[in-house]
This record gives C-alpha cells, sequence and structure tokens, in this order.
C-alpha cells in the first residue's frame, strides 16, 4: 500500500509523516490540558487544608477558575483565527504547568484566585486553540479523528489525579507535586510544539484576507451556533453532575464508600471508552443518528438506573451516562469548527464557552433541585437535558447551503489531500 499526497502547487507539500506528527502534537495538547486539570483537582483538598479555607472560601476560588476559563473560551477564536490555533497552542501550553505551581505557593485566598484566574484563563484559551486545530487535522485527513483527541483529555486527567496521588503517597507537598507534574508537562508542550512547526499549512489566518475580515457569525449561522451551544450546554450539565454528584446518590443509597465510588468510575471509564472507539461508530453513522443514538444511550440508561434505585443498577446507569455523552462533545464541536472553514475559532468559542457554563453550573443547579426533590428525582433532570439531543439532533447535519460550500471548498484548497493506493 502506498500513501500519496497531493496539495495545491501554492503550498509546500505535506507528507503523511507529517500529518501524522501533526496528529500526534495535538493529540499530545489535549493530554495536557487534561493532566493539568486532574492535578489540580486531586490536591485541591490540600490546598484547602493548608490555607484554611472554609468550604464557602473555597468556593470563590473555584469561581475565580471558572470564570477565567469563560474568559480564555469566549476571547480565543480571535486570537486563533487571526493567528492560527497552532501559535496560540504554543504559548498557552508552555505556560500553563508554572502557572499551575504558582497555585500551590499562593500564601492567601487573594493570591490563590488570582492564580487560578489566570490558570482558567490560559485552560481556556487553549481549550478553543486545540479543538480548532483539530478540527482542522480531521478535515486533512478526510475522516473523523476529533473523538480520539477528546479520549487524550480524558486519558490526560485521569493520568493527572493518578500521579497526584502517587505524589500525595510519597509525601511530597503540594508544591513539590505541582513542581513535578508541571515541569513535566512543560517539557511534554515544547516536544509537541516543535511537531506543531511542521503541521499542514492550512491554518495560517493570518496569512488568508478573509483572517482580517469583521469577525463573526451572521444569519443562519448564528442560530446553529446558539443550538450547538445549547446542546453543549446539556451535555457538560450531566458530566458535571456525574462528578459531583454520582458518589453522592450512591452514598445515598446506602451503598459503601468503595461501592459509591464506582459511580463515577464506571461514568469516567465508559466515557474514555467511548472515545477510544467513538471515531470507528462516527464513520459509520450519520451525524444525526450518531447524536440521537448517543442521547438514548445516556438518558434511557441513567433514567433506568435512578428508577430502581439499586446501587447495581445506578452505577450501570451512570455507566451508560458516561459512554452516551462520550461522542457527543467531539461531534458539537467538530461541527461547530466546520461552520466556518476559515474561522473556526469564530463558532468553537462560542460553543465552548456556553457548554463550560453548563459545566461549572450543573452541580449547582442539581444541588438546588435535590433540596427541594430529593436527589434521585433531580438526577432525572439530566435524563431529560438527554433528550433534548435527541430532539435537536439535525443540528449537525453537514449545511447543503451553497455559501456553505463555497467556503469548504476555499477551506479544502489549503488542505493536503490523502491518496491511498494499492
Amino acid at each position: 500500500m502506498t500513501i500519496t499526497l497531493n496539495t495545491p502547487p501554492a503550498r509546500p507539500a505535506t507528507s503523511s509523516t507529517t500529518l501524522s506528527r501533526y496528529r500526534t502534537a495535538i493529540s499530545t495538547m489535549f493530554a495536557v490540558a487534561g493532566t493539568i486539570i486532574g492535578t489540580w483537582t486531586a490536591r485541591m483538598p490540600a490546598i484547602q487544608h493548608h490555607l484554611g479555607l472554609t468550604d464557602s472560601q473555597l468556593s470563590i476560588a473555584l469561581l475565580a477558575l471558572a470564570c477565567g476559563g469563560l474568559v480564555g473560551m469566549r476571547t480565543a477564536g480571535r486570537f486563533v483565527d487571526r493567528h492560527g490555533s497552532s501559535g496560540v497552542m504554543k504559548t498557552t501550553a508552555v505556560t500553563l504547568g508554572a502557572v499551575l505551581v504558582v497555585t500551590a505557593y499562593a500564601p492567601n485566598l487573594a493570591a490563590l484566585a488570582a492564580a487560578l484566574l489566570v490558570l482558567g484563563t490560559l485552560h481556556g484559551t487553549l481549550n478553543v486553540a486545540m479543538n480548532s486545530a483539530a478540527v482542522v487535522c480531521q478535515t486533512a485527513y478526510r475522516r473523523p479523528i476529533m473523538t480520539s483527541f477528546h479520549a487524550q483529555f480524558s486519558i490526560g486527567g485521569v493520568g493527572g489525579a493518578v500521579a497526584s496521588a502517587g505524589c500525595a503517597h510519597l509525601d511530597l507537598s503540594v508544591g513539590q507535586t505541582f513542581l513535578t507534574i508541571g515541569g513535566a508537562l512543560t517539557v511534554t508542550a515544547l516536544w509537541a510544539n516543535q511537531r506543531l512547526t511542521a503541521g499542514p499549512h492550512n491554518e495560517a489566518a493570518s496569512d488568508e484576507p478573509m483572517a482580517r475580515t469583521p469577525h463573526g457569525l451572521g444569519g443562519p449561522r448564528r442560530g446553529r451556533v446558539l443550538l450547538l451551544g445549547l446542546l453543549a450546554f446539556c451535555a457538560l450539565i450531566s458530566e458535571g453532575a456525574a462528578a459531583d454528584w454520582s458518589s453522592v446518590y450512591l452514598d445515598r443509597l446506602s451503598a459503601s464508600p468503595a461501592y459509591a465510588a464506582a459511580a463515577y468510575a464506571a461514568f469516567a471509564g465508559c466515557m474514555t471508552l467511548g472515545r477510544l472507539t467513538g471515531d470507528r461508530i462516527t464513520a459509520k453513522l450519520r451525524p444525526t443518528t450518531l447524536l440521537r443514538a448517543c442521547g438514548l444511550l445516556a438518558g434511557a440508561g441513567l433514567a433506568a438506573g435512578i428508577t430502581i434505585g439499586r446501587p447495581a443498577a445506578a452505577i450501570i446507569g451512570f455507566a451508560c451516562l458516561g459512554a452516551g455523552l462520550s461522542c457527543v462533545i467531539p461531534q458539537l464541536f467538530s461541527t461547530a469548527g466546520n461552520l466556518d472553514p476559515s474561522r473556526p475559532g469564530a463558532a468553537l468559542s462560542r460553543v465552548s464557552a456556553v457548554g463550560y457554563l453548563g459545566y461549572v453550573t450543573g452541580p449547582v443547579l442539581i444541588g438546588a433541585a435535590a433540596a427541594r426533590l430529593g436527589l434521585g428525582h433531580a438526577l432525572l433532570i439530566l435524563p431529560a437535558l438527554a433528550g433534548l439531543l435527541v430532539a435537536v439532533a439535525p443540528i449537525v447535519r453537514p449545511a447543503a447551503d451553497g455559501h456553505s460550500q463555497a467556503e469548504r471548498a476555499r477551506s479544502a484548497e489549503r488542505l493536503p489531500m490523502l491518496e491511498v493506493t494499492t
């Protein structure tokens, strides 16, 4: 089998090896982003204890992290579309590790909140940039690969938590832990930067006249972006709620601590497994069919598990929720990035920000509902939100209007085309 690569004469040829290196670099960026979150989350109780923070004071610090993420995601689109996703990734990824270390040495709540605000802003910016690059890479490959990138984020989150737990087991302080992991992530990001330099010549937005046109999404595309953001909001509410309330719900069912912890483990494990296999599923199903199947699996599985009201059933329900949601965000982001292939950052920035708002507010909303309805009934909100994925699934159908097709064709001229011959 021989793989050849055809590119327009105006651009240097891009080999399949270069594309593979570029994909590896983007995957590494996703893993770095996930590891940062996993590392911070695992040592958050130690930081709270060290600074003597109450739960309400810690929530202020976490609010700063969330606000930073929203600011980064909302403003990243302009930077990505003007300077290219590679340039933005290179800058943010190499600084995340250093800012993570700063959070460990914050002397008080104000300093911690300021450091987390910066960390959140950088992380949010990287999130949009790496998803934009993933859309570009997927277009170059001419087949679905988006879900595999998000799998690396999930794996990175688990890896960061495990590494932090290992450092704690070795009696390393939070500062020593963050120095070790942050340093390793900085080296990893620098390694990935070298491979981003040799990426496909398709994202130098600053070199294209359209990068200097007014930055906005008008007409029907604005409505699609809003709906995609709404679906991302619904999906990430469920992710955030599962992270914070799954184990608590098992505890309410009188499960042992170990059995209760298995609820989130089942959710996260099935989500990661779904993302590792999601690209092959995406290649076989239409986007609308895939989104409906994901919504049905997530909603029906969790609803059944909660309705039965037994620990084993609840664990299976959260596993179904994780498996069902695994392909949702990659599909939504892929659709958003392709609304305007010449400027993927614009739509991705908005969809990411709205979705992240759901992740942040989801646990609070479920908690408020639980205070009135009981936790079991409150968690039934999540299957209802999954039902919206089924109802609004046609939003991910590829655009058929001539204007969008023209933009895709213009973007495709800057992308290498893989041809496989035997």
